[in-house]
């Protein structure tokens, strides 16, 4: 089975996706190993691919060899290619952090209560700048000395004296530019809670489906997850565009694009939020 094709360039022209593997393990009869669902995330296209590998490699493909926007993802290391300047960690994944440390007590929770105050005062600003109540510029100079702070602790947490904590502030640490992307690129998002929600209904599916047993039946599960979530997104009829994708083949022509067009632009189609 052909690896499906990249996305059309002219897709990252329009907004910046929001990536995430999936994490969780589907069984799937690809010489019995376990795979993964992955899903791409712009204000106007949603798309999924099912991979027997969690790596570097599948990001690409999925994001197509001439990317170059904003990526929101989780800190798994699938995606080392980008460039921090470029890449927004999901700040969500802070909050989760700081709980667990705060759970371990001692010098690991002083550090986890530290970062869920920052990283509380961190979403509401971005909130206010969401709803139109803050200017982007006043939220930067507003998270000046939340950065600082976070930073600090970061630096602190490396020698807190607790192994995991350590380990993971050091982790973060190289990589904590990406930490305050949204902050600087208008229209991005602190977290890369978009793509955990598109996700989701492929994580029920497989778990009441036990997965697919060949690769035809992955590809499908790409396509329709594809189709269903784009046109859900873009306020258009899920049915009429499988319709449309099952006539054209009985013609021996290609799928009509998931792109919005011109016309649906002007109609005042509206993104996801």
């Amino acid at each position: 089975m052909d690896a499906i094709p990249p996305l059309p360039p002219e897709i990252w022209d329009r907004t910046p996706p929001v990536a995430q593997e999936m994490i969780l393990a589907q069984a799937a009869a690809l010489a019995q190993q376990r795979a993964w669902r992955w899903t791409a995330v712009t204000s106007w296209v949603t798309v999924f691919v099912v991979r027997r590998s969690r790596g570097g490699k599948v990001a690409q493909e999925l994001l197509g060899e001439r990317f170059w926007g904003y990526l929101g993802t989780a800190r798994w290391s699938a995606y080392p290619w980008d460039p921090t300047w470029r890449r927004q960690l999901c700040c969500a994944h802070l909050r989760r952090d700081s709980a667990a440390m705060i759970e371990r007590g001692g010098q690991a929770q002083v550090l986890g209560k530290a970062w869920r105050g920052q990283a509380l005062q961190m979403v509401q600003g971005w909130h206010r700048v969401r709803d139109g109540r803050l200017a982007q510029t006043t939220f930067a100079r507003y998270l000046w000395p939340i950065r600082r702070e976070v930073e600090r602790w970061l630096e602190a947490g490396q020698t807190c004296g607790v192994p995991k904590p350590e380990r993971r502030c050091r982790k973060i640490r190289k990589v904590r530019q990406a930490l305050w992307t949204f902050v600087r690129h208008t229209g991005g998002e602190p977290t890369n809670n978009a793509a955990a929600r598109a996700i989701r209904p492929g994580v029920l599916w497989r778990i009441g489906s036990f997965g697919t047993q060949r690769a035809d039946g992955s590809r499908f599960v790409e396509a329709l997850m594809t189709v269903g979530a784009t046109r859900n997104q873009q306020h258009r009829d899920v049915l009429d565009s499988l319709t449309a994708a099952c006539e054209a083949a009985l013609r021996g022509e290609g799928a009509p694009s998931l792109l919005p067009t011109p016309a649906h632009l002007t109609q005042g189609m509206r993104p996801a939020p």
